[in-house]
């Protein structure tokens, strides 16, 4: 390696390791009915549950439960205030977790609840990587927070911090850290994955290990990875083997993480390098340090290209973006223009708030459109087994009904194009959407759901129709019936009178041949209409008793019924 990468040192790394999950609203709701309620008004909204559902449970051992995180200050000089004002109005009222303001108009139109890990005063939450090869690496926790939203999405965000560390080793961390499941046996075999991961709390010079993952055994169970132990520890409150939840992703947590280069341990034109920009690929696609580049050059320079932005390149600062990672390099500390440097890095500051919101809402975007997606396939295969019986069940129907109602909630009310109202914002926010394909899976989602909605309004189309053919049959033989009954309750006279009515002597049978006649009629039509809505109860009983549809429908999950 060469000896400037050798001798390359990072004075400060921070990185948020998040975890998108998909939690299975109606099977959590089914098994706590004391918290969101039953029955055919409803119950409580998903949001409003959460702290109760989270509560109930123990927690992690020696931290104890999450704890709402609300923010509750908003003058000048509070994060909320300086995190929120580079927003525009409608993006604070939907994604900031700030249940005070306007006597509550807040609390009922925000999408997301924000809990933190509380860590002892005087103990220090540490995280370590060990693997087969022999290397190892340990750091500080120094946050753990817990987002959750409206549609069932969550993120769970572990925040590690390390300062005065080679560059190897931030660069390695990184890597390691974020493994949630290997992808085979070879991976722990040669080193690429943990072969132990654990966090400790270190209280009084002792030494406590609160989870700890091996991944020696590992097994597919009803198509879920087996979830490292630090993450399902972490989300104590919900059952992962009950598939209460799901990862949303691949067998990594997302990286956003920030590096600041030591400028003492490169010459000042080791910044203006190409070998510079080789480190800064070398962050983004969360690669291991080394000469070059890790994929072929001239394919890395146009990926590049389109994924790192620039504008203050000329500082020694890069933020790239991939569909794994979010990364800012910054080369050392520094005043930056009139942003003074005893107020606090600027860079770091940015990195800690606005972008931290706006990295969120990206990966909030991206686990919504990847369940939107194992929705509609699950929604099309019942669709199509349904249509091989020639009749779509009232739950298929509902399911159809209700995702393309969940989908253009998201995209009319929680999807935003713009953000912020900065350029450098709005510039960082695209690039991020880009790289995690938002619009493109928008646009997928959006197609997919419409063909489901077209199927449905032609089957629909097609049941009326058949429905306004049983009402012709059904008339045209009560109608029959009508003029038949009507024909003989006319005041005809004479010889038809003295046959059909006043019948004497031999001539009596006409009479009862014409009753007997009429009556069996009356009943076969009376009878065919009733034989009728009893084949075809299914169309009718949704509209003769909605309440007890609406019964039927409690605890029901779209990913496990059958």
């Amino acid at each position: 390696m060469d000896a400037a990468l050798e001798n390359l040192q990072v004075a400060h790394l921070r990185t948020n390791f998040m975890f998108p999950f998909s939690i299975e609203r109606e099977l959590v709701q089914a098994h706590h009915p004391g918290i969101w309620g039953t029955g055919e008004g409803g119950g409580r909204r998903w949001l409003e549950g959460l702290d109760e559902w989270i509560a109930r449970h123990q927690g992690m051992p020696h931290l104890g439960v999450w704890q709402r995180a609300s923010h509750t200050q908003f003058d000048v000089e509070s994060s909320a205030y300086q995190d929120m004002v580079f927003f525009h109005p409608f993006v604070r009222r939907i994604f900031f977790d700030a249940g005070s303001q306007s006597n509550g108009q807040a609390e009922q139109e925000n999408l997301v609840r924000r809990y933190k890990m509380p860590i002892p005063d005087g103990s220090q939450l540490l995280m370590r990587a060990e693997t087969v090869t022999g290397r190892s690496v340990e750091v500080v926790i120094d946050g753990l927070t817990l987002f959750l939203f409206a549609n069932g999405i969550g993120v769970l965000s572990i925040g590690i911090d390390a300062v005065n560390i080679p560059a190897r080793r931030a660069l390695w961390v990184n890597e390691m850290m974020r493994k949630l499941y290997p992808s085979s046996g070879r991976q722990r075999r040669e080193g690429r994955v943990p072969s132990h991961l654990a966090i400790t709390l270190v209280r009084d010079g002792e030494r406590i290990t609160l989870a700890e993952e091996t991944f020696e055994v590992c097994e597919i169970k009803a198509f879920q990875p087996p979830l490292s132990a630090l993450v399902s520890s972490l989300l104590y409150f919900a059952d992962y083997p009950a598939q209460e939840y799901e990862p949303v992703l691949d067998d990594r947590m997302i990286i956003y993480s920030y590096i600041a280069l030591d400028p003492k341990s490169a010459t000042p034109e080791w910044r203006n390098s190409e070998a510079y920009e080789q480190f800064v690929s070398r962050a983004i696609y969360v690669d291991q340090l080394n000469d070059g580049y890790r994929y072929e050059p001239e394919f890395t320079r146009e990926l590049m290209r389109r994924q790192v932005y620039r504008r203050w390149a000329h500082q020694g600062t890069y933020y790239g973006f991939s569909s794994y990672s979010t990364v800012t390099v910054a080369f050392g500390e520094f005043d930056c223009d009139d942003h003074q440097l005893r107020e606090g890095f600027l860079i770091h500051r940015m990195f800690r708030s606005r972008y931290y919101l706006m990295m969120l809402v990206a990966v909030f975007y991206r686990a919504t459109l990847l369940d939107f997606a194992e929705r509609v396939a699950l929604v099309s295969k019942r669709l199509n087994r349904d249509s091989e019986d020639d009749r779509l069940t009232p739950e298929t129907i509902r399911f159809v009904n209700m995702l393309r109602a969940e989908f253009f909630n998201f995209t009319n009310y929680w999807h935003f194009d713009e953000l912020a109202n900065k350029d450098e914002e709005s510039e960082h926010f695209n690039m991020m959407c880009d790289a995690y394909r938002i619009r493109p899976m928008i646009e997928d989602t959006e197609r997919e759901v419409n063909r489901l909605h077209t199927s449905l309004s032609e089957y629909y189309q097609s049941r009326n129709t058949q429905a306004v053919n049983r009402l012709a049959m059904i008339s045209m033989i009560l109608g029959a019936g009508a003029v038949l009954t009507g024909f003989f309750g006319m005041n005809f006279a004479g010889g038809f009178a003295k046959v059909f009515f006043e019948p004497g002597g031999e001539w009596t049978w006409p009479h009862w041949a014409a009753i007997i006649g009429v009556t069996l009629f009356a009943l076969g039509a009376v009878g065919f209409g009733l034989f009728v809505v009893a084949v075809n109860w299914v169309d009718y009983r949704d509209v003769l008793l909605p309440s007890a549809s609406r019964r039927r429908r409690n605890g029901d999950s779209l990913k496990h019924v059958d």
